[in-house]
């Protein structure tokens, strides 16, 4: 029976413990003359434009022995009118697995629902999940353990904060979202996350609540794409939330910096934090090639 992922609670605990294993063996070089993709070809979908999705879905494809096909809606019949479900049963056939990074979660899931293959999200509206694993693998590489790491997220309750949050509860981290009102995560994914955490999920308002004794900081951009008519509106609301080093402060002298990238620097973080000694980002960033390579591995061979 094939798997897809579309979201992190798709894996249990033990699943998300082996990925991440599995990540940083490869990150160290592990089985580097393996090529279990050779012979096959993943499909990389992608109705928004990226940089780190892109590059590292396509450098962990070749790196693991396949071949990948980037796919843009203005390029096949898709943009055209062709049905999501027509598409992906179609693409199946040539395909051993698909990446969609997607507008609307319901895209995905209508598209994992019809194709034969194993789909990857690699972004939605809702989740983010393969950048939380990479969040995860950070963690873990930067703490040396996940359980009862408190980590605080400031800002927008977004698609990566949904993810962030499913990575928490499966990981055992304290997690705290600072979000304006209005600007909350999904009910459901707290609901449900917090159902079965191994740790606390809270979401209050002030960004030093969220700081305060953090081992580890996140943060995201206030204006997503697709969201630009929305940019006044958003900088003024979100002008508090800010991770600066007087936020900084609030947190333990050995916290660490996450932001999933791009950053847009001086307004969500100052160059002085993301540039600092306590940041992780770029080592954030590289792990996606890792935590990717381990998916395809995990669901195609």
């Amino acid at each position: 029976m094939k798997r897809d992922f579309i979201r992190l609670s798709d894996c249990t605990e033990g699943e998300i413990e082996s990925l991440l294993k599995r990540s940083i063996d490869l990150k160290a070089g592990a089985d580097r003359s393996k090529c279990p993709l050779i012979g096959r070809s993943v499909g990389l979908l992608f109705e928004k434009p990226s940089t780190r999705t892109r590059v590292s879905f396509e450098v962990a494809i070749y790196q693991l022995g396949g071949q990948a096909l980037y796919l843009s809606p203005k390029e096949i019949q898709i943009g055209r009118g062709e049905t999501v479900s027509d598409t992906a049963r179609v693409l199946s056939r040539y395909l051993s697995a698909i990446v969609l990074r997607t507008n609307s979660h319901r895209t995905v899931e209508e598209f994992a629902s019809s194709a034969s293959v194993p789909v990857i999200n690699g972004l939605s509206d809702l989740h983010h999940p393969c950048q939380a694993l990479a969040d995860l693998m950070t963690i873990l590489e930067a703490k040396g353990r996940m359980k009862g790491i408190r980590l605080g997220f400031v800002g927008d309750g977004n698609n990566v904060a949904n993810s962030l949050i499913e990575a928490a509860a499966r990981a055992g981290i304290d997690l705290t979202l600072a979000c304006p009102e209005g600007y909350e995560p999904s009910s459901e994914v707290l609901a449900a996350a917090r159902h079965d955490a191994r740790g606390t999920i809270r979401v209050v308002r002030d960004p030093v609540e969220a700081a305060r004794d953090a081992d580890a900081l996140y943060t995201d951009v206030w204006v997503s794409m697709g969201q630009e008519g929305e940019t006044d509106r958003r900088k003024a609301t979100f002008r508090p939330f800010q991770v600066n080093n007087v936020l900084l402060r609030h947190a333990k002298s050995d916290v660490i910096v996450l932001h999933c990238l791009p950053a847009h620097r001086g307004e969500e973080i100052t160059d002085e934090v993301i540039d600092g000694s306590r940041s992780v980002v770029f080592d954030q960033a590289e792990n996606r090639l890792h935590t990717e390579k381990a998916i395809l591995e995990f669901l195609v061979t």
